[in-house]
């Protein structure tokens, strides 16, 4: 205790060197301002007096405690949660899973290295660690990773970029520097628990770039399926496409292989698929005939390409593989030096990006149909686990493959172990299939790319749905699909996330409060009212009204926009909930950008429905400020006087989490311009629904949460005003005590508030019949029995639990003399 005063003591002198005002503030209770005694005493209530939370508090609670360092260190290998319930039953489903997706990611990877402008080998060499390596680190039982398209044909684009400019490096070489580099970055951010950037990305960019880049990746695979040669297939689509109609002439036996490939593969999809529908026991004998399509459909064109050229490998009739090393022979330790990096620099933050959103989003997406929460964080750190150790053994970049984690979840997948198996056959393939690889047509590869990239692109259905939800975001999807067909898939992706973040600041900035109107409602069961409990009010007796003190327990209050912009019916009257008195609500968040605007149509509101207080305060023309010149020469001055003067601004906080000093100080500015416009009375301002204690001590430093002092404050009389807290039980009850409260509240001096009629209090007599009655009600008696305490601190007595408790507060004090002076 010693030593605190002590850096107590400290710390004033050096606020009082600094010039640095501690005590500053607006809290008028230490003031000379009388208030009425409270409803509840001491005896009755338990006090509580709100603590600001303090730097120390906040430092603390980012810091990890050693408990929750060794909990973090324990989520970063979640296999360890479930290895020791590993049974039979589940490696059953794991070893299916494992064999029917190792069916499928063998000749698709081998097809997307080709994309990457990589011998096929290395696909296998990615799938193998990917499939290996993720299972220690996955929260998804469900993702495979691998190869995919979009991330193979950017790596076949930077691999060409630094064979141009620097030809002595191998693909290979360069391709494993992405991976490293990439990896590290997508791992720190894992690491750094930072999964949630994902969230920045809206679905209408995934969708915008995922249909793009299926476009362009199909396109680019024509001429190889047809065998067309003498152009570029990396330039944009609208390119690829003119020069594919013009070099139509130069058509090879490929086109045989291909077409008739692709064909088979949607044929035999459309029969398993018309057969699960037409025999439904059948279905799942059905749906392993249509994930091994590609593998029957690979198998039998080797053995066609086999058979048409086995006696002249060295010119083929049409384009094969060729030789494909056994084993790892490109294992060796990645080559990342800095000509290499400079080179692909400009293009990391796409690959990023990329390998971000195509995995996060396909984990989320299948963890919901399966019924489990992933960790985002803890997907980055798998992700960038697999991309830095892969390179060692020759992979490039993976991330998770749709159409192999949706073929893996309905395989029925138990455990991420599942990629274990597949490792294992991936790795029979390295070793044991390289002189069946050697006849696979290129024709027949490009039309699995084909096949495997028309699932991304988004059906119209699906896009009229993103109409139906928001119209706008549906351009976004066009603008990006546009940009990715006519310039590039990396610029595709930079449009969407601008766009989509553009609209999002503006959505922001422009945010738009809402003033709010008192509507008493009741709930209708078939054709009888309700009581809020179910039962039907006009059935009671009287001793069962007499219980709910003669209140119509049907009857619950509620808050409407003024202009039924929420789509409530305009028929319903919602007018001000009392003349003077403003409720007004933020509708999305309330910081520095959207501050100004809030605020400003807050006060060209208030300056439109109510009068100046002080109608003399302009006695001479001069007197009046430049903005309001008042009427021409020869008009007289509007009549103003039927306008309420402005008594008190309720604000609603709950869609606001932070402030900052910005809107803070717009806040205290708007206070005073009003505090202007009421003088000589002030301006009473309640604050309902603050849910965070940072936003509350903002606020009490600005002086809100109190009554307002005297707009002069050189007036020495006092300014009277009456506390009414809301209150609840401290442990079990019948009922809640607030709710009572307010119920007798609404029914105050036997007119509900709600009626708007300003009536004159006697301010003598600051326990009338308002107080008299709740007092001898039951919820004021059953003390002995009950134990309540109030729900927000004393010391801030306009802070408010609700809509309700602020606006019984803002009239009540009204009504008896908050604003009137008394000597």
């Amino acid at each position: 205790m010693a030593s605190q005063s002590r850096a107590a003591n400290a710390g004033h002198t050096l606020a009082k060197v600094l010039g640095i005002k501690l005590s500053e503030s607006r809290n008028p209770l230490d003031d000379p301002v009388t208030r009425g005694e409270s409803v509840y005493s001491l005896g009755t209530a338990e006090p509580y007096v709100e603590e600001e939370p303090t730097a120390a508090e906040w430092v603390q609670s980012v810091i990890p405690s050693r408990r929750e360092f060794g909990l973090y260190v324990y989520s970063l290998f979640p296999f360890i949660h479930w290895i020791g319930r590993y049974n039979l039953q589940w490696f059953i489903g794991d070893l299916v899973a494992g064999i029917t997706v190792a069916a499928v990611v063998v000749p698709q990877s081998m097809a997307y290295a080709k994309l990457a402008e990589l011998p096929v080998q290395f696909g296998l060499y990615s799938s193998f660690m990917g499939v290996l390596i993720y299972w220690f680190f996955a929260t998804s039982k469900d993702i495979t990773i691998g190869p995919v398209a979009v991330m193979s044909t950017l790596v076949g684009d930077i691999v060409l970029d630094v064979r141009e400019k620097y030809p002595q490096y191998e693909g290979h070489d360069v391709a494993s520097a992405v991976a490293i580099i990439a990896g590290a970055i997508v791992l720190s951010i894992g690491l750094a628990r930072c999964g949630w950037i994902v969230d920045f990305i809206p679905l209408t960019a995934i969708s915008a770039f995922m249909t793009g880049s299926a476009i362009n990746i199909a396109v680019g695979q024509v001429p190889t399926m047809m065998g067309i040669t003498g152009f570029s297939t990396r330039a944009p689509t609208y390119e690829v496409v003119i020069n594919i109609l013009k070099h139509l002439g130069r058509t090879k036996l490929d086109a045989a292989m291909g077409l008739t490939a692709l064909t088979m593969l949607y044929l035999i999809r459309f029969a398993c698929t018309y057969g699960a529908k037409k025999y439904p026991t059948r279905a799942k004998q059905f749906f392993f005939l249509a994930t091994l399509r590609t593998a029957f459909v690979i198998l039998l064109y080797v053995m066609i390409s086999w058979l048409v050229n086995r006696n002249h490998k060295l010119h083929p009739s049409f384009s094969i593989l060729g030789q494909v090393p056994r084993g790892f022979k490109n294992a060796k330790v990645p080559k990342v030096d800095k000509d290499i990096v400079s080179t692909f620099a400009s293009q990391i933050p796409v690959v990023v990006i990329v390998l971000l959103i195509e995995h996060i989003a396909i984990s989320k997406s299948f963890g919901r149909v399966n019924n489990y929460t992933i960790n985002p964080s803890q997907e980055l750190v798998a992700i960038g686990v697999t991309n830095l150790l892969g390179p060692f053994l020759g992979a490039y970049p993976a991330t998770g493959s749709f159409s192999r984690t949706a073929i893996k979840s309905k395989a029925g997948v138990r455990t991420p172990l599942a990629g274990v198996i597949t490792a294992i056959v991936v790795l029979l393939a390295i070793y044991a299939l390289p002189a069946l690889f050697f006849y696979i047509p290129n024709a027949a590869l490009a039309g699995v790319i084909i096949h495997a990239v028309g699932d991304l692109i988004t059906p119209p259905n699906t896009i009229y749905q993103f109409w139906r939800v928001s119209p706008i975001e549906v351009i976004i999807f066009f603008a990006g699909v546009f940009v990715t067909v006519f310039s590039s898939i990396e610029n595709g992706i930079y449009t969407t996330i601008t766009i989509s973040a553009a609209v999002l600041l503006f959505r922001i900035v422009k945010a738009r409060g809402r003033f709010l109107g008192h509507v008493k409602v009741h709930s209708v069961i078939g054709d009888h009212l309700g009581r809020q409990d179910g039962k039907d009010f006009s059935a009671l007796d009287s001793s069962d009204k007499l219980l709910l003190g003669g209140v119509d327990a049907s009857a619950r209050s509620i808050f409407l926009p003024i202009k039924h912009d929420d789509g409530s019916n305009p028929e319903i009257d919602v007018g001000q909930p009392y003349p003077g008195i403003f409720i007004y609500r933020f509708s999305e968040g309330f910081n520095y950008p959207n501050a100004n605007h809030y605020l400003d149509y807050l006060v060209d509101t208030i300056f439109k429905e109510t009068r100046r207080t002080n109608s003399d305060s302009y006695l001479r023309l001069g007197d009046r400020p430049w903005n309001d010149p008042g009427p021409r020469r020869g008009q007289s001055e509007p009549d103003r006087s039927h306008l309420p003067t402005l008594k008190a601004v309720i604000l609603d906080f709950s869609s606001v989490n932070n402030v900052d000093i910005t809107s803070v100080q717009n806040l205290i500015d708007i206070r005073n311009q009003l505090d202007r416009w009421a003088a000589p009375d002030v301006v009473q301002w309640h604050l309902a629904c603050i849910n965070n204690r940072w936003t509350k001590r903002a606020l009490i430093s600005a002086g809100f949460g109190y009554p307002s002092p005297p707009f002069n404050p050189d007036d020495s009389r006092a300014l009277r005003w009456k506390p009414i807290f809301s209150v609840s039980d401290i442990g079990a009850a019948s009922e809640p005590m607030a709710t009572i409260v307010e119920d007798h509240l609404l029914r105050r001096d036997s007119k509900d508030i709600e009626d708007g009629l300003s009536r004159a209090v006697d301010t003598e007599s600051n326990c009338s019949n308002f107080d008299k009655s709740i007092q001898d009600t039951e919820t004021y008696q059953i003390d002995a029995r009950h134990k309540i305490a109030v729900v927000h601190g004393l010391n801030v007595p306009f802070f408010h639990v609700d809509l309700t408790s602020a606006l019984q507060s803002a009239i009540a004090n009204v009504e008896d003399g908050v604003g009137v002076k008394t000597e």
